[in-house]
């Protein structure tokens, strides 16, 4: 990694998992980039307050303007790239249902979100990480295709699609000094989940008993890996995917 202050761009990263790896990252000694649909000014602007770098930027990442926008605005306020995070996408907002009742629009919505949105913020971020000698791209996956989860074929089929591109795209970008690694969460009790009741939806196993270590999962469990992944220590380690789920599944 070329530059001496390094350069984070977290997708989503205004609350929830994402602010938890907005906030390590920073006080881990990156200047970090906040892009979300929404809050981004006001995360940033918490991370300033507790004296690292940070700017929001207010990103729709299925639109391929936004995604250079906020390219441009990181390398413009930071003078250059050296990680993405893209850990944007849909999951609270949706509703357990037979694969059968899953609209045609409601698994393309999902599908845009959570595939179109890491694939046009990779393709906007190709030149800075290439302009800075290298850098991480880390996706935000699940474990959900691992364990294959009912009633969210749509969620699942897009994580397992994350996965498989990380593996592709690893492969393609390995001689460019450019990793790309997957995170795969288990069930989170992020803000969001709270906030849609969804811990109540899923169920006692998907949050604890099905896992080797008997608790929920919270965003902080996540951060760890996050910042590995991003450190040279992680230079050689390419196209992983590292379940982080207490142990719910073993790959």
């Amino acid at each position: 990694m070329a530059s001496e202050k390094r350069v984070a761009i977290v997708t989503g990263g205004a609350s929830g998992i994402g602010f938890a790896f907005s906030s390590k990252l920073a006080e881990s000694g990156y200047a970090v980039v906040i892009a979300d649909l929404r809050g981004a000014q006001e995360a940033a602007a918490k991370i300033v307050e507790a004296g690292y770098d940070a700017l929001g930027v207010t990103v729709d990442v299925t639109s391929e303007v936004d995604t250079t926008r906020m390219v441009d605005e990181a390398t413009k306020a930071f003078g250059g790239l050296n990680v993405l995070v893209n850990n944007a996408g849909l999951f609270t907002t949706l509703t357990l249902k037979p694969v059968d009742q899953i609209s045609a629009a409601e698994w393309m919505k999902v599908m845009e979100v959570n595939t179109l949105g890491p694939f046009l913020c990779i393709k906007a971020a190709l030149p800075a990480l290439r302009a800075s000698g290298g850098g991480r791209i880390v996706n935000v996956a699940s474990t959900s295709p691992i364990k294959g989860t009912p009633f969210m074929q749509h969620y699942t089929a897009s994580k397992g699609a994350v996965i498989g591109f990380t593996r592709s795209l690893a492969r393609e970008l390995g001689n460019e000094n450019i990793t790309v690694n997957a995170i795969a969460p288990g069930f989170t009790l992020s803000e969001g989940v709270l906030s849609a009741g969804m811990e109540e939806r899923m169920g006692e196993s998907a949050r604890r008993t099905s896992r080797s270590i008997q608790r929920d999962q919270v965003p902080s469990d996540l951060v760890g890996a996050l910042v590995f992944l991003a450190s040279d220590g992680a230079a050689f380690i390419t196209g992983q995917t590292i379940a982080v789920d207490g142990g719910g599944v073993c790959l």
